[in-house]
């Protein structure tokens, strides 16, 4: 499936606590398809990933500052977890406003393991099938989504996922989701 993204602008939105693993395998998938890659941050500089929540990892140089792009500017949003990551996005409007007009757009959305809360935030699951890390299921199903407990799910254009096991079904399933868009 080698270019099968040329041309397409991916937006990676993360901040600092990422988990490192959930940032680098989509990036390496979409990037190995061909995929132009931002890495959208709340401010300029870069970002520190974590291994696991607890053990700094590797930082991030961040290619945009969020309040300085729009849903036009990429063809796709992906979101990864770690606790801290999501946490820091969601109390961002710049970031939240982000995911929301993103998944209205119908454009492809995809977030995993922590991913999700900006979602919720966002307030667009409503009505969806999720996934999510399984601390999260209470607040997505009070959000109005219809959790599952699968690998990876896809409703309409937001795909979502569990937990890094689950990073290769995620991303071969963002990588089509795009390609077929």
């Amino acid at each position: 499936m080698a270019n099968t993204l040329n041309g397409r602008r991916v937006a990676i939105l993360a901040a600092d606590g990422v988990e490192q693993v959930e940032l680098v395998q989509p990036r390496e998938a979409l990037g190995e398809e061909g995929a132009d890659i931002d890495l959208v941050s709340l401010a300029s500089g870069s970002i520190q990933a974590m291994n696991g929540d607890i053990t700094p990892a590797d930082t991030f140089d961040v290619d945009r500052v969020v309040s300085e792009v729009g849903v036009a500017d990429y063809d796709a949003l992906v979101v990864p977890g770690g606790t801290v990551n999501p946490d820091n996005l969601r109390s961002d409007e710049n970031a939240v406003d982000f995911v929301r007009n993103f998944v209205a757009s119908g454009k492809p959305v995809a977030a995993i393991c922590h991913g999700p809360w900006i979602l919720v935030e966002a307030d667009v699951v409503r009505g969806r099938t999720v996934t999510s890390y399984p601390s999260l299921r209470t607040d997505l199903r009070n959000a109005g989504g219809n959790v599952v407990d699968e690998e990876v799910v896809t409703d309409q254009n937001l795909t979502t996922s569990r937990k890094p096991d689950d990073l290769p079904a995620f991303c071969e399933r963002v990588v089509r989701e795009i390609a077929v868009r």
